[in-house]
């Protein structure tokens, strides 16, 4: 399917997962489609980077449960900071080992994992409404509770896959993407490129197929849709758009121009857009 009919199926209102990390094979092109669509009032689940910039930046978010919003080079995502500044948002700050099991609470539909990350932290402070457990058996052990991180939509970046929804990463690290589409009533995969079941073997090996044909709704051909993120081996990350990004941030006239020349148009209106940039700073 297309980004458009992808987002399509997504509604106001929807806890919505995003795959990738930080910057980091984000499904940069679905976020941009998501930009374009009504959809507003999101719960979004995600390790961040651009992903949460961009829809903070565009109000469209009404709360966030990540353990960090970075885009790795620049330590703190600008639209992030700036939203969570102004109140524009809530936020549900989790230790990432209990983003970890919260993802894999959900895809074992269970309600809730014990787990030990986030005692004697402010984790716990800070989300009053996390509660421990008492181990049954004789440990006794007390552990936190950490509640299934259910999703009504994923959406994941990766960097092959087939028609019938196998995902392949072929990068350093499959991040939590088999977990996000395990979470989700429905996920939607965007890839660098379509290929044949067979050519799997050819490249990486089964165990790089992270994402399962049967936990997929379905598949978005979008060459370049991580973009400004890296997808490792294909693209690393454009760091000078990147830092262009970034300072256009605390600019309202410059990041009013930014999103006109980037962001008021389509995906190929997009990396068009993209690369007249770059041939200008030549």
């Amino acid at each position: 399917m297309t980004a458009e009919e992808a987002v399509g199926r997504l509604g106001s209102g929807m806890t919505v997962g995003i795959g990738g990390w930080g910057s980091r094979r984000k499904p940069m092109a679905l976020v941009r489609a998501l930009l374009r669509s009504e959809v507003t009032d999101l719960t979004v689940v995600s390790c961040g980077g651009p992903d949460v910039g961009l829809l903070a930046a565009a109000g469209r978010i009404r709360k966030l449960v990540a353990p960090f919003a970075t885009l790795d080079s620049v330590p703190l995502e600008p639209h992030f900071r700036a939203a969570r500044q102004r109140g524009a948002f809530e936020l549900m700050e989790l230790d990432e080992a209990m983003f970890m099991w919260g993802l894999t609470a959900a895809a074992h539909r269970l309600p809730f994992l014990p787990v030990r990350a986030g005692l004697g932290s402010d984790v716990m402070r800070v989300n009053p409404g996390l509660r421990t457990v008492t181990s049954p058996y004789e440990d006794g052990e007390e552990l936190v509770a950490v509640p299934a991180l259910r999703l009504d939509a994923a959406l994941v970046h990766l960097n092959r896959a087939d028609i019938h929804g196998n995902g392949q990463y072929l990068g350093p690290d499959p991040y939590f993407d088999d977990l996000f589409c395990s979470a989700a009533e429905h996920a939607y995969v965007s890839c660098e490129r379509i290929v044949a079941t067979e050519e799997f073997t050819k490249a990486g090996g089964p165990q790089t197929l992270v994402v399962q044909r049967h936990s997929v709704a379905g598949v978005v051909k979008a060459p370049n849709g991580a973009h400004f993120a890296s997808c490792a081996p294909d693209y690393e990350r454009d760091e000078p758009f990147q830092k262009h990004y970034v300072a256009s941030a605390g600019d309202p006239e410059a990041w009013r121009a930014f999103t006109e020349r980037f962001l008021s148009g389509g995906e190929s209106a997009y990396q068009s857009a993209v690369q007249a940039w770059h041939e200008e700073q030549r």
